[in-house]
C-alpha cells in the first residue's frame, strides 16, 4: 500500500463518521506515509506525532486513529497530529494548531 491508497482507504472510511483530513496536503502525506512506516517498522500504524514502544498492547491506545482523536477533535476541532479535523475546522480553514497530550505521561517513553 502506498500513501494515496492509505489516504483514498481512510478517507472513505473517516468522513462519514465525522472526521476529515487537513487541507494542508504536504501534512498530510507525510503523517501517512509515517503512519506506513510505523506499519512496516512495528507490524500496527502506531501514532507518527507520539514514540511507540513496539508493543503493541503497551500502544493500543495510539493506534491510528488513537483513542484521544475523538475528544481532540470534539474540544480542538483536531487530532494530536492535525492529520483528522472536524469538517467545521477544515471548512474555516484554522490552520495547524497546537493540542495538549492527553496520553498519560505513564504510557510515555522518554
Amino acid at each position: 500500500m502506498d500513501t494515496d491508497q492509505l489516504y483514498k482507504m481512510l478517507q472513505k472510511a473517516q468522513e462519514p463518521m465525522g472526521y476529515f483530513f487537513n487541507k494542508n496536503m504536504d501534512l498530510v502525506r507525510d503523517l501517512l506515509h509515517s503512519l506506513l512506516v510505523n506499519r512496516e517498522r512495528y507490524g500496527y500504524m502506531s501514532c507518527p506525532c507520539r514514540l511507540a514502544s513496539g508493543d503493541r498492547e503497551k500502544d493500543k491506545d495510539i493506534i491510528c486513529p488513537c483513542v484521544y482523536r475523538e475528544p481532540d477533535v470534539k474540544e480542538y476541532g483536531s487530532c494530536y497530529c492535525n492529520l483528522y479535523v472536524s469538517k467545521e475546522w477544515r471548512e474555516v480553514n484554522i490552520g495547524d494548531s497546537y493540542i495538549p497530550e492527553r496520553r498519560p505521561p505513564g504510557k510515555m517513553l522518554y
